[in-house]
């Protein structure tokens, strides 16, 4: 097989892949999915485990170092645990780590853990568990938090708990959020809402970083934290004396494209090089039809060809993502 460097038109290194295992989801998040119906990806057309272990590794052979495992849910999928395993015994990924909504946490926390995985991220936006059963569409708060706390007696570091802002419904928390820090050792990461999808929000229900910082300053100085060289885009302080530490990421308000070093895999077999925008390369077709590595090593700088050096979120209020976030893996 050709090895290659994913490397792009813009000269960005791209050695991070999000994974997207399932479209699936068992919460039903107002920014993420619109009333009714939502249609699903046919299990026929999901990735199968083996076809995403094939891209991983073709990827990592050339240059890929950090995966995240994502969905939909990626816990609500059959066979999670094996597959876990399997990406923590590929010697040359040197950070693997899983996004989860948390409802099934509690109870998998040591099949995580014993699948090599020591960092997750928990969706959770609001401290409330009215407001947590509106925004998600289910009253599973405590189990939610049980979640939580478990993974944290497990040991799990960095744990991250990704707020996404929305105004009107959980901006008078924000500080709550924030307040976490002070008492564990969490990332507690303040997101910007972005367009994506069908759903039932809109681009003027997001609250923008700085007036997020504004509010959360009230708590104490903001002291910055020097940036790792596999940090992701959040922009990183902690309060004084804090276990824990607080982060803004910016999509819209100061987006982050220049250093953006990712590719994502969707759960029904393409490879996208931007969040935000619909443009990808269809991998799972060409695999089905009996590709050999080296197409699929093409693949892969084909979607390298297509990744911008900006998206235009915040230039047109009118635009928006077609697919669903769910499958594209957030």
């Amino acid at each position: 097989m050709v090895k290659t460097v994913l490397t792009d038109n813009f000269n960005r290194h791209l050695e991070y892949l999000r994974i997207s295992v399932t479209d699936r989801c068992n919460l039903r998040c107002i920014y993420c999915v619109p009333k009714g119906i939502v249609p699903k990806v046919p299990h026929a057309d999901i990735m199968r485990y083996e076809e995403i272990m094939r891209v991983i590794n073709i990827g990592v052979a050339a240059g890929i170092r950090k995966v995240r495992v994502t969905g939909g849910e990626p816990l609500v999928r059959k066979g999670i645990g094996p597959f876990l395993k399997s990406l923590g015994k590929i010697d040359s990924l040197t950070d693997i780590s899983l996004t989860t909504n948390g409802c099934l946490l509690e109870n998998n926390v040591d099949m995580i853990k014993s699948a090599g995985i020591r960092r997750i991220n928990v969706s959770i936006d609001t401290l409330d568990r009215d407001k947590f059963a509106y925004i998600t569409g289910y009253d599973v708060f405590d189990k939610v938090w049980r979640g939580i706390m478990r993974a944290h007696a497990a040991g799990f570091s960095p744990i991250k708990l990704i707020v996404v802002a929305l105004k009107g419904f959980n901006d008078q928390e924000l500080v709550d959020m924030a307040r976490l820090s002070l008492e564990y050792p969490f990332h507690i990461r303040f997101i910007e809402y972005m367009p994506i999808g069908n759903s039932r929000m809109h681009a003027g229900d997001s609250i923008l970083a700085p007036e997020i910082r504004k509010q959360v300053e009230t708590l104490g100085k903001l002291v910055p934290l020097e940036k790792k060289q596999m940090d992701g885009p959040a922009e990183r302080f902690r309060f004084e004396g804090a276990p824990g530490e607080v982060g803004f990421i910016r999509p819209i308000s100061r987006h982050f494209c220049a250093t953006c070093n990712r590719l994502r895999l969707t759960a029904d077999g393409h490879i996208r090089p931007c969040l935000l925008s619909d443009r990808q390369v269809d991998v799972k077709g060409p695999m089905r039809a009996g590709c050999s590595d080296d197409v699929i090593a093409g693949i892969f700088r084909t979607a390298v060809e297509y990744k911008q050096n900006v998206h235009h979120c915040n230039e047109d209020t009118a635009f928006k993502v077609a697919d669903q976030m769910s499958g594209i893996g957030g």
